[in-house]
């Protein structure tokens, strides 16, 4: 038999008929047998995500030496979904234990935030009838904080292959020093992707509130159409650019196992979704030149002209030194002949930082022509289809000429996987419209 993991989000563990719900899906089909789980999201636009809570309570443990008061809130919210469940476990044990170990667990906020998955996974598991695996017994974190990816493969594989069905919490895991330590938001998809490795799984199922990936976002083109399936690279591509369903990082497990992944709706569980793929399974059904559009607001560019760059040794080198100085990354870096562009984020090179770096290039490089260019948008047209097609670019760039946007910086990638255009900040919507407009409608 295959085997799936489903990993929920906050949405699908809002409350106890969300979670109803999500046991629904689960035991609709046997061969979803590992279930990874977020902390309750929002019931509705008022309320407050139990992961924000835990952060609170954190904060009051430092301030006051407990945090009674505002776990009080997080208390009630897990007493009632289990009574709305009808669940016969001990809860309020649980949750006076959890108390205790927050007030004596005060050194960084990690283990405080941990527990809304936690709790969320022993809540699950009793609803389920299925093992619970603590997230801190299977996921290892090394002594830079970086997640030790072959020996949590290891200890996931053994503790998870003991059991037949399990949830597991997302989210968190255990450091080189013995204590929980979390990953970034949206850390349960990496959690999900890591038990999918471990398991060998036929399918990563990653439940959320959309019906898997559009085409572009919805706040910027009316109704995009949805992405019925796509690679690892063009969905690193189109996250990269801001599109954000699934965590970049849950990508690596599964892509070096060569699992695929299916961004499904909780909420309307007979919809398809997205199913992304290792580029040897793609098939791409021919009709769709472009699979996405997505892009980022906030670059700032240094221009760099000068007469015989090409014959002057170790010139990008030197230029990306000053960069390294200052600890900026790089995002971009397009040449010509004689010019250079390094795009960074506009963030990080915000006055003093700005008038520093471009000094000391001028220093270094001694270029014939140097300026900068701030507040420029970076938008990525992503697509397998495009390498068989020609003259992309040329419609590309006429549909923006039509709607007299200026193209201010071209980044292409040899591939044709991604082309990526820099506008101006005010052209950033009008610019994925006229995109949009061109290929996907």
């Amino acid at each position: 038999m295959s085997i799936k993991v489903c990993k929920f989000g906050g949405t699908s563990m809002a409350d106890a008929a969300a979670i109803n719900n999500v046991a629904s899906i689960v035991l609709s089909d046997p061969a979803r047998k590992y279930v990874v789980v977020s902390a309750p999201g929002k019931r509705d636009k008022n309320d407050v995500k139990v992961t924000d809570l835990l952060y609170a309570c954190h904060k009051e443990a430092v301030e006051t030496g407990t945090c009674a008061k505002t776990f009080a809130k997080v208390k009630e919210r897990f007493i009632g979904i289990c009574k709305d469940l009808g669940l016969s476990i001990d809860i309020e044990s649980v949750l006076d234990r959890t108390q205790q170990e927050i007030d004596q667990n005060t050194e960084t906020p990690d283990f405080a935030a941990s527990r809304g998955e936690y709790l969320s996974g022993v809540v699950m598991a009793a609803r389920l009838g299925y093992a619970f695996i603590d997230a801190a017994d299977i996921i290892r974190f090394d002594v830079s904080g970086n997640l030790s990816v072959d020996y949590t493969n290891d200890r996931a594989s053994a503790k998870l292959g003991a059991v037949e069905c399990a949830v597991v919490p997302g989210f968190y895991g255990k450091g080189a020093n013995g204590k929980v330590k979390t990953f970034s938001r949206g850390g349960s998809d990496i959690t999900g992707s890591i038990v999918a490795r471990a398991v060998k799984a036929d399918v990563y199922e990653n439940w959320t509130d959309v019906s898997g990936c559009l085409v572009a976002d919805p706040r910027i083109v009316d109704n995009p159409k949805g992405i019925k399936i796509l690679s690892y690279k063009e969905l690193r591509e189109l996250s990269y650019m801001g599109a954000s369903v699934l965590h970049a990082d849950a990508i690596f497990p599964v892509r070096r196992a060569r699992i695929p992944i299916n961004i499904r709706n909780t909420f309307a569980p007979d919809d398809d979704g997205t199913m992304i793929v290792p580029s040897e399974m793609y098939n791409h059904d021919g009709n769709s030149i472009i699979t996405g559009i997505a892009g980022k607001k906030n670059f700032t560019v240094i221009f760099i002209e000068k007469s015989m760059m090409n014959s002057e040794i170790g010139f990008a080198r030197k230029v990306l030194s000053v960069m390294e100085s200052h600890g900026i990354p790089m995002e971009h870096m397009p040449s010509g002949i004689d010019t250079l562009s390094v795009v960074v984020d506009g963030n990080l090179v915000k006055g003093d930082v700005l008038d520093a770096v471009c000094t000391e290039i001028q220093e270094l490089v001694q270029p014939d022509f140097m300026r900068v260019m701030t507040n420029i948008s970076l938008v990525a047209t992503v697509g397998h289809g495009m390498a068989r097609k020609a003259g992309i670019s040329a419609r590309l760039f006429s549909a923006l000429a039509r709607e007299q946007i200026n193209i201010q910086l071209i980044d292409q990638g040899s591939s044709e996987l991604n082309i990526i255009v820099g506008v101006a900040d005010s052209d950033y919507e009008k610019c994925i419209r006229a995109i949009y407009r061109e290929f996907a409608e």
